[in-house]
């Protein structure tokens, strides 16, 4: 679903968290109860930032805060990794500052290593591809192998768990090749991950424009707007803010054949996206 369209009822339930919070005596419940608040805090700041279309900075990175500093209160260093991790998404595809968002996965990845498998690995996944952003081919070869190891131990135990699936390590790896310049291998991640992702439409759209700009950068322009006709239709749906900052990047690459009908015809999708945001 569209995240503007939960913010409202998300907003309620965190406020309602607080009252039982707040009304229940100490102990297990209301450490439980402090848990879920930090869980709450860090669900609103990714459904604020996807609604701002990626934009709203500072108010996602405020709940992100929030939620590590009950986590940390509450000693609970998977909650804790999780607020660092999703503030790194920040660092690295709001504010494009791969530098604090390194730092931030890091981080992350070495506060989950004790407890979660799950998460440390999917940090170690935005470790690798922080490093490709910066151009370091050999230390995200090594945060990939890194982080192949830390997923490979992921059990129905942990806590994390959820947070990964089979699906992850091609979108990751594949958006890294792709930074690094090496274009067919980026396709060739994209093209089997965006095949198994039909059951998630967000992370399907991201996938689909980074398959797109892989395409387009081998200059292989209509395989390019095959996928990006697809991530389209996939955000005409879900309105994810990471997946339609990726498809119109992608279509602003386009415009050395824009005078072509199958350009033309995506822009005017474009267009119609647009106008329904």
């Amino acid at each position: 679903m569209p995240s503007a369209g939960l913010i409202a009822e998300a907003a309620a339930q965190l406020n309602r968290i607080d009252q039982l919070a707040s009304g229940s005596s100490r102990g297990r419940v209301q450490r439980e109860l402090y848990a879920l608040r930090a869980d709450a805090c860090t669900l609103m700041g990714q459904l604020i930032w996807d609604a701002s279309q990626r934009r709203d900075h500072a108010t996602a990175t405020t709940y992100y805060e929030q939620s590590a500093g009950l986590a940390r209160h509450l000693r609970d260093t998977t909650l804790e990794a999780h607020a660092l991790l999703r503030t790194c998404y920040v660092a690295l595809y709001g504010a494009h500052n791969a530098q604090t968002g390194l730092a931030l996965a890091e981080r992350a990845a070495d506060i989950a290593a004790r407890t979660s498998p799950a998460l440390s690995g999917l940090a170690l996944l935005h470790v690798a591809e922080a490093h490709a952003m910066l151009g370091s081919a050999p230390a995200c070869e090594r945060a990939l192998a890194d982080a192949e190891r830390q997923l490979d131990r992921v059990d129905a135990g942990d806590a994390a768990a959820d947070l990964v699936s089979p699906t992850q390590f091609g979108r990751l790896a594949g958006s890294c090749y792709l930074s690094l310049g090496d274009h067919r291998r980026a396709e060739t991640l994209l093209a089997e991950t965006a095949e198994e992702l039909r059951d998630r439409r967000k992370s399907r759209a991201i996938v689909l424009g980074n398959l797109t700009l892989a395409r387009i950068r081998q200059r292989d322009v209509e395989a390019g707007v095959a996928s990006l006709t697809e991530a389209i239709t996939e955000l005409e749906t879900t309105r994810g803010g990471g997946g339609m900052n990726i498809v119109f990047g992608a279509a602003r690459e386009l415009r050395p054949w824009r005078q072509e009908s199958l350009v033309a015809e995506i822009h005017d999708r474009l267009l119609g996206l647009m106008t329904a945001a």
